[in-house]
């Protein structure tokens, strides 16, 4: 009987950190139902699932693929059965499982539960700064991000805007990071009616989103147009406010489906102009 060759196993980690790749590169280029199918399968592949790496990390982009459909409370479980499973694998203060918390805490925002997502960020933000790591300061500016978004949709406006201005005036690079955060405080001023400031911040935010490489706009895809509508509606400048929310509503249909909170929120404020009674979002307006 021959024996495997030796290598036979690196040469299948390689094949599925490759599979890996690309699964990424799908959820990046706004492919939800193709990246979750795709992790799916290479989680299926892996024969030892909670002691081998490949499968959990699959698993962790089937939990952001679900939550970018709209299936928040599903991504939520995946993430709350992975934990374990990173923090064996990779250890608790490890970026990967630093990030996974970060994930789940935005999805416990999608779910309503702003305290407990709050609270998770900070403690990653606390952990992070005691591991410097390239991945260091990706980790800090997401759970940042994802505080003030609470700070938000728990109607703290000033709160928000402050840690927003905090990072902004150390942090100016028109990337991802300074996107979230420019649109974090559009959200914080559309909060405090203070509109005009709002919509400058949602035309800077654009701005930087049309600038940033295809593969790192999918996430945020309508957002600057939403937080602009939304100052729009607030200048009572409802013809305008409801072509640019009707575009973000659109958008945000064909990226990430009817049940996605940013879709929601769309359709919300388009009900809002026309004076129907919609549905409060995260974002507190």
């Amino acid at each position: 009987m021959t024996s495997s060759r030796p290598h036979d196993g690196y040469e299948a980690g390689l094949k599925t950190m490759e599979a890996l790749a690309q699964v990424r590169a799908l959820y990046q280029a706004g492919r939800y139902a193709e990246a979750e199918a795709e992790a799916r399968a290479v989680a299926a592949a892996q024969s030892r699932p909670h002691d081998e790496p490949f499968a959990p990390m699959a698993l962790g982009i089937v939990g952001l693929a679900a939550s970018a459909q709209g299936r928040h409370a599903e991504a939520l479980t995946t993430y709350d059965a992975l934990l374990p499973d990173y923090d064996k694998l990779f250890g608790a203060e490890h970026s990967v499982t630093l990030k996974l918390r970060t994930d789940r805490a935005h999805v416990l925002n999608m779910l309503g539960r702003h305290e407990e997502c709050e609270a998770e960020c900070v403690a990653v933000m606390e952990t992070a700064a005691l591991t410097e790591t390239p991945e260091t300061p990706f980790l800090v500016i997401a759970a940042l991000n994802g505080q003030i978004t609470a700070l938000n949709a728990r109607g703290d406006h000033p709160a928000a805007e402050g840690l927003a201005r905090e990072f902004l005036s150390v942090h100016s690079e028109p990337d991802q990071f300074t996107l979230l955060v420019r649109l974090s405080l559009a959200l914080s001023l559309n909060g405090q009616n203070r509109h005009e400031e709002a919509l400058a911040e949602a035309k800077r935010a654009d701005e930087i989103h049309r600038g940033l490489p295809p593969e790192h706009r999918g996430p945020e895809t309508a957002a600057p147009d939403l937080a602009a509508a939304t100052a729009l509606h607030g200048l009572g400048h409802d013809t305008a406010a409801r072509t640019l929310a009707t575009t973000a509503y659109d958008a945000c249909l064909t990226a990430f489906g009817p049940d996605n909170i940013r879709t929601t929120q769309a359709r919300a404020l388009i009900d809002r102009i026309d004076g129907i009674d919609g549905i409060d979002g995260i974002d507190g307006t």
